[in-house]
């Protein structure tokens, strides 16, 4: 049964719900089908009436339709349908969350799963070497604070060397610097250290390094005028406590009622060898030549310096060389005494292998004549031959490391760079000096280690350094944080 609504006329007044409460309620629901329903007829009269009137008709229920139940079923299969459709639609614009491709949506699941994990983990590398870094860069900053292990041994060294203890079963005369075994190392800019001298020795080097400026014939010791101090000379910082070392490493006792000749040196495991004082001229040398002979009469009185006596060498327990600005043609004008020795320019020593000494005569390389031009160039005569620079004159052949051999790029010695070292070694070596490189590399630490390891393979008599502790341990392998540490 079905209703339906045919309006007559609706250009009137609107129907109000009052007239719409006269449609008996049996025309909205389902009737049996031998049952008639009454067809409701709106039949608004005119405006001048002002009312509307409803007018209802028996209509067969054949003419009806459809009951509600068909209409419920018909929407419901449209609904159904136009879903199955829609999910058609999307099935084909993104296969992978299809029914049909199971494998390839868990493909993809397991895709975006590695993915979000290779992220994770490299997002965990980066915060974990961060996290190092940080805690590294705390420590060191921390550790500048507190002497090091070489620092605090040296304080109690340069108190034990003013004492002498022979009551002690524990303690001999001349056991100053026990234990400590001598290492091929030089102490760079030695006065920078907490305890100048002292950390050298208890780690190790034999030698040390004082730049000397002379003002109102005193030589103060600094690496600029600007770090000068009235207290900070030659004579207080290594000359003064050379000597009181020395005295206590050759006693007078009833066991030897003489000092001995030669006299001991600074380290007790090894006497004979000998302490290089470095001493580098940063003032005009001509002036300052004779202020460090005299500084040096304390050590020369005691028979305690190397020296040339006019045929052969002397050794001592210190042995004194001169670099920057030292006058090399004053330093050779005494031909029968010689207690400071020259610093050799590496770079400029000749070969004279397979040479006869009436050949070496016609290899010269020509000088300017100075007494302020650096490190092996100050008071040059005016041509340098193969006998130039020999061990009546000289002791080192040092030179700028990057300068005479270069930066090892990439972090390793090419041929050529390998080829230069081993030469200049071995010029060197024919003249009788030992060989010296400064200016090396001090960063990434394994780069360091690489460098000395591979010049004392080859020879190279004295490392120049500004780490005590790592050159003289002599533990250089390569460890992947020295890179950044």
């Amino acid at each position: 049964m079905g209703v339906s609504y045919q309006p007559l006329d609706m250009t009137g007044p609107r129907v109000t719900s009052e007239c719409l409460l006269e449609v008996p309620f049996e025309v909205y629901t389902d009737s049996p089908p031998s049952i008639t329903v009454s067809n409701a007829h709106i039949n608004a009269e005119r405006v001048a009436k002002g009312s509307a009137t409803v007018r209802v008709e028996a209509i067969p229920r054949a003419k009806v339709g459809p009951s509600i139940g068909k209409w419920r079923q018909t929407l419901a299969a449209f609904i159904r349908s136009r879903f199955t459709t829609r999910l058609a639609d999307r099935d084909d614009a993104l296969p992978l969350l299809s029914e049909d491709q199971p494998l390839q949506r868990k493909k993809r699941s397991c895709r975006s799963s590695v993915e979000r994990w290779l992220v994770r983990g490299f997002l965990g590398v980066f915060v974990m070497l961060g996290i190092i870094q940080f805690i590294s860069i705390a420590c060191g900053i921390g550790l500048i604070f507190f002497p090091d292990e070489y620092d605090r041994a040296a304080r109690l060294l340069m108190q034990t060397s003013e004492q002498t203890n022979t009551d002690d079963i524990a303690h001999w005369p001349t056991d100053f610097t026990r234990e400590v075994i001598p290492v091929g190392c030089h102490s760079h800019n030695d006065y920078w250290r907490r305890v100048p001298l002292f950390s050298a020795l208890q780690a190790g080097c034999i030698g040390v390094e004082a730049d000397v400026w002379l003002f109102d014939e005193e030589l103060y010791v600094g690496h600029t005028r600007s770090a000068l101090t009235k207290r900070r000379t030659l004579q207080s910082l290594y000359v003064d406590p050379l000597v009181r070392i020395l005295d206590r490493q050759n006693p007078v006792t009833p066991f030897q009622r003489t000092i001995d000749t030669p006299p001991h040196g600074v380290f007790d495991t090894d006497p004979g060898q000998s302490l290089v004082l470095l001493i580098d001229f940063k003032t005009d040398g001509a002036a300052t030549w004779p202020a460090v002979v005299k500084e040096l009469a304390p050590l020369r009185d005691r028979g305690y310096l190397t020296f040339f006596n006019g045929r052969d060498i002397i050794p001592g327990p210190v042995t004194v060389v001169g670099t920057g600005n030292t006058p090399f043609d004053l330093l050779t004008a005494n031909t029968t005494y010689r207690d400071i020795f020259f610093d050799a320019p590496l770079d400029k020593l000749i070969d004279d292998l397979g040479l006869d000494r009436g050949q070496v005569g016609a290899y010269v390389s020509p000088v300017k004549r100075s007494t302020g031009m650096g490190q092996g160039l100050s008071g040059m005569p005016d041509s340098i031959n193969a006998h130039t620079f020999n061990v009546t004159n000289s002791y080192y052949a040092s030179v700028d490391f990057k300068k005479a051999v270069g930066f090892p790029w990439p972090f390793h010695f090419t041929e050529t760079q390998m080829e230069a070292i081993r030469r200049q070694v071995r010029i060197a070596h024919s003249h009788g000096l030992k060989v010296r490189y400064w200016g090396l590399p001090s960063w990434p630490l394994s780069l360091r280690n690489h460098i000395w390891r591979i010049l004392v393979q080859e020879g190279v008599d004295m490392l120049n350094v500004d780490d005590l502790v790592a050159a003289t341990k002599g533990d250089w392998k390569i460890r992947i944080f020295d890179w950044w540490f």
